[in-house]
């Protein structure tokens, strides 16, 4: 499973979708006119910090707290194949302050995918309808030609403004996401492995296509799991200042790895970026290990909790498998999606 947000916001891997969207439909829609005294433009390098002061002004409105903030902005903006003078806006008010920012990239050769936020105080203005013209802009140009192409948008599962936005252009919510999290609060305990497993750090880069081929081997049935090649996962896993391998767990049956977890630091932040097991050993309790170890890993001066995304529906148990390691509930979004006409 991957967390980080929407659409680009934390997309999970490995997880069952339960639909495929509407019939195709071109995806070009009239947005609401922009009040005068704002405008669409793309960001700069600079005004990172300004962008993710509206992501958290707006998770703060929806939950309460600040689940993604600026590093996952730094982690998006920071990918090999986003263009930031192409692929992202930001809208801006008459002083220039920034109130709304989307972004939109291709995560498959068929699939495109987006995310959005507008500041709670800017909203009902129609910023975040004009900001979504642009992003189906871009997706035309980026599926240009492919018949089979898909679209999604991934929002606030409580924002019904947007859900009714994004129905009137055609959009069906697919998927429905949680982040999860448990509060850290002073040295956390790993406990023992499953007998005959032994759980330790990965060598880095030894162990990396270790890791990658469990977690290929792991979702090799799963529908909505995609996975990349091992030059391209290594690429994403590795280029960003988030990689760490010292936070990275491999779980061995005697010489043959049978699970992984990857993990990550944000701000006062710890994420569970990916957790397989193979299927042969499953259910003895090798997640859930994985889980505390990493846990006890990230406990340490300035981090307070530790989160992770995930399919609300996942088809092995994994929502269960968090809430038994004591994590609960602190997020819900959504991932909505249309098939893409050419026009």
């Amino acid at each position: 499973m991957r967390s980080g947000p929407a659409g680009g916001y934390l997309v999970l891997r490995g997880s069952a979708e339960h639909g495929s969207g509407s019939e195709p439909l071109p995806i070009a829609f009239p947005a609401m006119a922009l009040p005068d005294d704002y405008e669409l433009r793309a960001p700069t390098r600079d005004e990172l910090q300004a962008v993710a002061d509206v992501l958290v002004a707006d998770e703060l409105d929806d939950g309460g707290q600040v689940v993604l903030g600026a590093d996952f902005i730094q982690g998006a903006w920071s990918r090999p194949d986003f263009d930031l003078t192409t692929d992202a806006w930001v809208a801006v008010d008459g002083a220039e302050t920034i109130v709304g920012y989307a972004q939109v990239r291709r995560d498959e050769p068929m699939l495109v995918e987006s995310w959005g936020v507008v500041d709670p105080a800017d909203r009902g203005r129609g910023i975040g309808s004009s900001l979504f013209g642009r992003v189906e802009q871009r997706a035309i140009r980026l599926l240009d030609g492919q018949a089979d192409g898909r679209f999604r948008h991934s929002i606030n599962a409580s924002d019904r403004a947007a859900a009714s936005m994004l129905r009137e252009r055609g959009l069906r919510p697919i998927r429905h996401f949680w982040h999860m999290q448990i509060d850290l609060a002073g040295p956390v305990e790993a406990g023992p492995a499953p007998n005959g497993i032994e759980i330790a750090t990965i060598d880095a880069p030894g162990d990396l296509p270790v890791v990658h081929a469990i977690l290929v081997d792991a979702f090799v049935d799963d529908r909505g799991h995609h996975p990349e090649p091992f030059e391209a996962w290594v690429e994403e896993e590795t280029a960003g200042t988030r990689f760490d391998p010292a936070l990275w767990l491999l779980a061995k049956d005697g010489e043959r790895a049978v699970g992984v977890l990857t993990a990550s630091l944000s701000g006062d932040r710890g994420w569970v970026d990916y957790l397989a097991v193979l299927a042969s050993h499953r259910g003895r309790g090798v997640g859930a290990a994985l889980l505390r170890r990493s846990f006890a890993t990230l406990a340490r001066p300035g981090v307070e909790r530790v989160l992770v995304n995930v399919d609300a529906e996942n088809p092995t148990g994994a929502t269960d498998l968090y809430e038994r390691v004591g994590m609960r509930i602190v997020k819900r979004w959504d991932l909505w999606e249309r098939s893409v006409a050419k026009r």
